[in-house]
């Protein structure tokens, strides 16, 4: 089985991409999802009330998320503490579900990840897949989206250039067009994927 991760930056598409490669039938591993599953545990609140303080967490007994995000923002040392606490638990979560894709037979399994590169998590997969667009393309589409420009470029700032990125994969699928120009080029990408788990099959073996 290979393991591949799909990244790119905020508003370039890979959640899309996601989709569509698992209406393709293939497993998504979605790892802001498993972010939040693990944000909202007793354990992990336990610990942000421990070491940011008890404002962080709501009456309700919920994470407040928008007073973490200011309070890590533009901090580098709170940011690399609260991932300390939460992104070893994404990668147990994360790696219990390739083992359950495992034993399912899966032939490849998708890492959905905006931050792959950013926390090392490149490493633990076998192939990488860049969602890339010209930053206008992104601007624009973040714009459509709600946001403001001075979040848009806090955010992209706050994230390996994309150029960058495509340079470390070992494909980089371009969304410049529309949805139909992008699953033509989902299909090209499902060939390339072909060719991996074959090679990963003789790897297997030989």
């Amino acid at each position: 089985m290979i393991v591949i991760g799909i990244t790119g930056i905020i508003g370039s598409g890979k959640t899309t991409v996601s989709g569509i490669l698992n209406q393709n039938g293939f497993a998504v591993i979605d790892l802001d999802s498993l972010a939040k599953q693990v944000s909202d545990t007793d354990e992990v609140k336990g610990d942000i009330r421990k070491v940011f303080g008890r404002e962080y967490i709501r009456e309700n007994n919920s994470l407040d998320v928008e007073k973490m995000r200011d309070l890590v923002f533009n901090n580098e040392e709170r940011l690399k503490t609260l991932e300390g606490l939460i992104h070893p638990r994404i990668i147990a979560e994360m790696e219990r579900e390739l083992s359950f894709q495992k034993a399912e037979g899966a032939n490849a399994v998708i890492v959905d990840g905006p931050l792959i590169f950013e926390t090392d998590l490149h490493k633990r997969l076998d192939k990488i897949v860049v969602v890339s667009a010209d930053i206008d393309v992104i601007k624009e589409r973040l714009i459509k989206r709600g946001m403001n420009k001075e979040d848009i470029g806090r955010r992209i700032s706050h994230q390996i250039p994309l150029r960058e990125k495509e340079k470390a994969a070992h494909y980089v699928l371009y969304n410049n067009g529309t949805e139909d120009d992008l699953k033509k080029e989902i299909m090209i990408l499902l060939d390339r994927i072909k060719t991996w788990e074959v090679s990963d099959t003789c790897t297997l073996t030989i």
